[in-house]
């Protein structure tokens, strides 16, 4: 087996071709460069040898990259062919307007995850830390159950981070999707409007592309949320100013709430809230009601133009945690 040190060994090899794209003209670049791979991907899925082609966008940072792993013995016999059809794609994208710092690169490519340990004594020790961690958390949240002010608070902090990664997935799956409005749900608000704004400033932030952990960076974005609680079903409609000559939000909102029975609170033309009580007796229930909601949401900016017809043959596109997995 190779190794570049003693105790750093490799049986992959990858090679990468990168490239950052603009975001202007609804980031033409960007669906650009997708076609050109397209073009060439049945080539390069055929090269011999080839275990897996991977393709990775960064709608923060604006980079495009392709990476194809192959072993060492494959791979230093694709190099004699110069990595066809590496020439062509790379000629492709330096057509595209929008696209620079075309680059290549080549890299071992391992598996590190770990197997389960075969050391007995490791194992317990940190199974005797996470019980410590687990003890740690169990008397946070007591204390925090004996001081309503700071269990506010550390909601207020986790509603923010779920408003935060959701902001960054939705930015995501409107770069690969191309939709400029979507509908949504969230858990952590529970229904309280507050909350369920703190929750959509959290992914309408501006995203750092160089911090660690992103998140927000769906400012853009034209989106309604969902959040069902035991008492009411929150919704919250955001509608960015630059949008606002396609959808109205206050519009939009009351077609919801009226086929539901529900309530405005808020009106604005960026932001709306609303609310439909839970009532038993008419069977208005939040977490029953939701997705019907949600599907009337979605058939509002059909009637726009602005959302996907239904063709028959397709699922609704209903976006929640399922949609978005934890990472």
């Amino acid at each position: 087996m190779p190794e570049i040190t003693s105790n750093v060994k490799f049986e992959h090899i990858a090679r990468e071709w990168r490239c950052k794209f603009s975001e202007d003209n609804e980031k033409a670049a960007l669906s650009a460069a997708q076609s050109a791979l397209e073009e060439v991907l049945g080539k390069l899925s055929a090269v011999k040898g080839v275990i897996s082609v991977q393709r990775v966008v960064c709608g923060g940072c604006f980079d495009f990259k392709v990476i194809t792993k192959l072993s060492v013995a494959s791979f230093q016999e694709w190099e004699t062919s110069k990595f066809a059809p590496e020439a062509d794609f790379l000629e492709a994208l330096g057509k595209i307007s929008g696209i620079d710092k075309i680059e290549t690169q080549t890299y071992t490519l391992e598996e590190v995850k770990q197997s389960k340990s075969k050391d007995k004594a490791a194992d317990k020790k940190a199974q005797k830390e996470a019980n410590k961690e687990e003890v740690k958390k169990a008397d946070a949240e007591k204390a925090k159950e004996e001081d309503p002010e700071a269990a506010r608070k550390a909601l207020v902090k986790k509603v923010k981070k779920e408003g935060g990664k959701r902001g960054v997935e939705i930015e995501g799956a409107a770069d690969m999707g191309g939709l400029q409005f979507f509908c949504t749900m969230v858990e952590l608000p529970d229904g309280d409007l507050d909350l369920l704004k703190t929750c959509v400033d959290a992914m309408n932030e501006k995203s750092d592309p160089t911090e660690e952990e992103r998140k927000g960076g769906s400012g853009a974005i034209g989106k309604m949320v969902f959040s069902a609680g035991t008492e009411q079903l929150g919704v919250l409609a955001y509608v960015p100013e630059a949008k606002q000559g396609e959808l109205n939000c206050e519009e939009w909102l009351k077609a919801v709430l009226a086929n539901f029975g529900g309530s405005m609170i808020e009106s604005g033309a960026s932001v709306c809230t609303g609310v439909v009580k839970t009532d038993s007796d008419k069977n208005v229930f939040p977490l029953k009601i939701r997705e019907p909601m949600i599907l009337e949401a979605n058939n509002f900016l059909r009637k726009k133009g602005l959302f996907p017809e239904d063709d028959g043959d397709s699922e609704e596109m209903v976006f929640g945690d399922d949609d978005f997995p934890s990472m």
